[in-house]
């Protein structure tokens, strides 16, 4: 299936229709494929390091501006929640405007929000930047994808993403590492100055390379009550996922149950509307393709099992090892050092062999390492860790570039901006569906083994508020020594901190092995994309 597409050759203004026959825009600097992938990948990487780097710096934002606990974790959540509410309708505007519009807008809106998170006096200007900054990322990311699809002939397709996803892994995983490197050696705003730069990078390479790309029969107006309906199912559904740990409301409060109702009420009524209106958002029969369905469910699974799992071994690094941020981030450069190695390769593979077989692979190491990981013990040493780090890396890699070449490659190319936003949301509802999945695992398990572990050891016997208070350090990996303790009760709190902490990583490292087991039988689901002919014509390289 080949799509017209109407290819600006000319700058702003000079449109010329366009075949995959006879378009040529590849020779000079505009729309070249690979220089197109440099410019976005640029914009994506401040996107991708921003969903980690400020975990580093969050204790020092709290101490500056004296921000609460809650306030803090609003810097979080308030930057994930713009980010996965967004994406979907921000690439539909991708598909109706333009996919070069839609990153540049983007690229200078984060940009902007980060150099007024480093100038804000207050927790409240802080929270409100990183929504805006959430918001804007939502634009570029999909467009990123969809210029790449349109952009790059088919055989070259899965190397350009494999390229892509590399950048995408290495800023999520290298994030904790420049993070800790600012922070230690300028100060907290460092984070958010740095995009600055980049983003100005970014826009100049934008401007002179990036082509505008749009398919003939695009969309022309906008389901506004369907962006409506999926924005707050989405909402609702992120929210209760982040409140749902015992620290917050419980999986069990009404709250939260009623937040999953409403999610679930408003993406039936966002289903049924979408068989109503003339243009959907996302026209249903998208979903008809079993492997752009099974590409969604995978990038969900991995997510859970990637993002759930990373996020308990930094606390191990760091509160059970004792590393500093820095250290704990070296820790994980074999993880990363894969990734980078890995995506291009997973590329090439699935190039030649096609997604399932590569697919299914790296989700088959992913469950090995994570199996690994719920080895891991106190006394752990390097060698071990990094082993199953780089085998995480490794198995990771092949599913974030097969993953997307399936859903965007399935997805008729009118429509490449909302698949890009689809792959990109089901990452972020994966990942905190891994974070509140796995963080209710583990303390589950922290809550059970606490006790008797204390009792073992010969501690004195705690009331229900201190065991609360207990649990919940522990839970990430803090002991409860109060000051003032003698050395010997302390060392004794301290191991038993540290082995019961290790007992719920380990039970929800095995939840994560098992996630990954259901997605190798999901993989073999997948296929080649059907559509990814449909821009693969717009430049020859």
């Amino acid at each position: 299936m080949t799509s017209q597409t109407t290819i600006d050759t000319t700058g702003p203004g000079g449109k010329v229709p366009a075949t995959p026959s006879d378009a040529t825009p590849g020779k000079g600097l505009r729309g070249h494929p690979w220089l197109t992938l440099i410019t976005v990948a640029v914009g994506v990487m401040m996107v991708a390091l921003d969903g980690t780097i400020v975990a580093i710096a969050n204790p020092a934002i709290q101490k500056d501006l004296g921000a609460t606990f809650a306030e803090v974790q609003w810097i979080t959540n308030g930057y994930f929640l713009a980010l996965a509410v967004s994406l979907i309708t921000a690439g539909k505007l991708g598909d109706r405007f333009g996919h070069r519009q839609t990153f540049l807008i983007g690229v200078v809106g984060f940009a902007a929000a980060s150099g007024a998170i480093g100038l804000s006096d207050s927790i409240a200007f802080v929270v409100v930047f990183r929504v805006l900054q959430g918001l804007f990322g939502a634009l570029l990311m999909p467009a990123a994808l969809g210029l790449l699809r349109a952009t790059f002939p088919a055989e070259k397709l899965n190397m350009a993403i494999g390229i892509w996803g590399m950048v995408i892994g290495a800023s999520t995983a290298g994030g904790p590492i420049l993070g800790g490197v600012l922070v230690e050696h300028v100060n907290w705003q460092s984070v958010f100055f740095i995009n600055v730069p980049v983003g100005i990078l970014a826009v100049v390479l934008g401007v002179l390379i990036l082509l505008d790309h749009r398919a003939e029969n695009a969309p022309r107006s906008f389901d506004l009550l369907g962006i409506a309906l999926l924005s707050t199912a989405v909402f609702c559904l992120v929210w209760a996922l982040i409140k749902a740990p015992p620290s917050e409301w419980g999986w069990g409060d009404v709250k939260t149950l009623g937040f999953l109702g409403a999610s679930v009420l408003c993406f039936a009524l966002f289903a049924f509307w979408e068989t109503k209106v003339k243009e959907p958002l996302i026209p249903l029969a998208l979903f008809r393709s079993v492997a752009l369905s099974a590409g969604v469910v995978l990038m969900v699974l991995m997510a859970i099992a990637f993002m759930g799992g990373l996020f308990f071994v930094t606390f191990y690094l760091q509160n059970v090892h004792g590393m500093s941020p820095i250290d704990a981030g070296l820790h994980l450069l074999p993880l990363t050092g894969m990734m980078i190695v890995g995506s291009p390769l997973a590329g090439a593979m699935i190039t030649k062999f096609g997604p399932r077989v590569p697919l299914a692979g790296g989700m088959a190491l992913t469950a090995i390492a994570m199996y690994g990981m719920s080895t891991l013990e106190t006394d752990t040493g390097s060698g071990i860790m990094s082993l199953w780090f780089a085998l995480l890396g490794l198995g990771l890699a092949p599913v974030m570039v097969g993953a997307t070449e399936v859903i965007v490659g399935n997805a008729p190319m009118e429509l490449s901006g909302v698949a890009g936003g689809l792959q990109q949301a089901a990452m972020q509802i994966g990942g905190s569906l891994g974070t509140a999945v796995l963080g209710a695992v583990m303390a589950s398990k922290v809550n059970s083994d606490l006790a008797g572990n204390w009792e073992k050891a010969g501690l004195p016997p705690l009331t229900p508020e201190q065991e609360h208070q207990a649990s919940e350090a522990v839970q990430v990996g803090v002991p409860p020594v109060a000051p003032g303790t003698p050395d010997a009760i302390a060392a004794k709190i301290t191991g038993v901190a540290h082995d019961t902490f290790i007992s719920g990583m380990s039970a929800a490292s095995l939840v994560a092995a098992g996630v990954a087991v259901v997605a190798v039988l999901v993989a073999f689901l997948t296929k080649r994309g059907e559509n990814a002919e449909a821009g693969a014509g717009a430049a020859h390289i």
